[in-house]
């Protein structure tokens, strides 16, 4: 029997598992077509149409997962870029709610006592008691006549006193509850809404471009600025032959002496600390701001040295080995197609989770996008 027969019968299972996915995905049986499309990937797991199955019947997150492993397959997949866009839209429009977390919180303690109202709670009892001791006084002073008069008239005093009770147990909030731990207010929670980034995009561009893996092609008009001296990371030091030696050496020190003139003429300049996964903004010696980021990975880690940003992109779309991320915010390349930029896909932050690039959150990106401007300084290190 020749391998071609023998892969006959699995490559006539696989046919027939993809066109049962796909009735039940056009049924609306969501759970069925997964399962066709899981014993498919199990026949043949190099095809992309199962990934593009499990992708239509997945969330947000979970089908950009699938959609990246169907462009691994095929990068150049119409159906699965197209897919791509859509699932970044449903994940934009499910964003999880940010919860603003303050560095320290101070807590005072609340007295038991001033969470009751035993004034407001006595009341009523006082008054019942009164009334009380008023009608007997009345059956007592008029037993036959009086009787009925008084019943007909504590029935609606009763229901008013009644009324009173309940009003004013709705009324207490439940942290007046007498409780030896005090309660904590929540924490007011913040809604972010990112708005769709729009293609026409101001771009701003030093003449001439490093080449960039990353970089696509901007449709919006380009703002050239005055050319700003690009200096070479130290790492290219190594690479180069030995007659460039010395001269990379020079590019070193003057990445060095240009860094020093920056903190003392208190220029802009970002620093990238990939120990603690912390990129922060300074004005010359002084630091305005810091974040939380994600950088490479051990598999694609992020490089070191002294770079200069050479080109911003308010949005724009990234590819690599693996995956394919539309409308990227915020991107500033400073070394080949290594950049910052904003994230949208995960907020795993704190930890390395990128291909190589210095991971921010959208705000943060934004910030830092008005921050920098093509020539500033990006200290990378560990």
């Amino acid at each position: 029997m020749t391998p071609e027969a023998a892969d006959s019968p699995s490559k006539e299972a696989y046919l027939q598992l993809i066109r049962l996915a796909s009735q039940a995905l056009r049924s609306g049986d969501r759970l069925i077509a997964r399962r066709y499309a899981e014993q498919a990937l199990a026949i043949d797991p190099d095809k992309e149409e199962p990934w593009l199955i499990l992708a239509a019947t997945a969330g947000p997150r979970a089908s950009i997962y699938y959609l990246n492993q169907a462009l691994r397959i095929n990068p150049h997949s119409k159906a699965a870029r197209q897919g791509m866009h859509w699932a970044v839209q449903r994940l934009r429009n499910n964003q999880p709610e940010i919860v603003a977390i303050p560095r320290s919180i101070q807590v005072n303690p609340i007295a038991s006592d001033a969470l009751v109202r035993p004034k407001q709670v006595l009341f009523p009892y006082i008054f019942i008691l009164l009334l009380v001791v008023t009608g007997f006084g009345m059956w007592y002073r008029f037993p036959n006549k009086s009787l009925a008069s008084v019943q007909e008239q504590s029935q609606p005093v009763a229901l008013a006193t009644a009324a009173i009770l309940v009003s004013e147990t709705l009324s207490l909030p439940a942290t007046q509850v007498a409780s030896p731990t005090p309660s904590l207010e929540p924490t007011q929670t913040q809604y972010i809404t990112e708005t769709p980034v729009q293609v026409q995009s101001q771009i701003e561009v030093t003449a001439p471009l490093a080449t960039a893996t990353e970089t696509p092609i901007p449709d919006a008009p380009v703002i050239i600025e005055t050319p700003t001296a690009t200096v070479a990371p130290t790492e290219v030091v190594a690479e180069q032959p030995k007659k460039k030696k010395k001269k990379a050496n020079k590019n070193a020190q003057a990445n060095r002496t240009s860094l020093s003139e920056v903190q003392a003429s208190g220029e802009r300049w970002i620093d990238v600390d990939l120990s603690d996964q912390l990129t922060y903004a300074y004005e010359g010696n002084q630091m305005v701001r810091s974040f939380l980021v994600s950088t490479g990975t051990w598999q694609y880690p992020t490089v070191t040295g002294q770079y200069r940003v050479y080109v911003k992109y308010r949005a724009a779309d990234m590819s690599g080995p693996g995956y394919y991320l539309p409308d990227v915010p915020y991107v500033m390349y400073f070394y080949k197609g290594y950049g910052l930029h904003g994230t949208y896909w995960h907020n795993n932050f704190g930890t390395p989770m990128s291909h190589g690039c210095v991971n921010l959150s959208p705000d943060d990106a934004g910030w830092l996008f008005d921050f920098a401007s093509v020539g500033t300084i990006v200290n990378v290190h560990q």
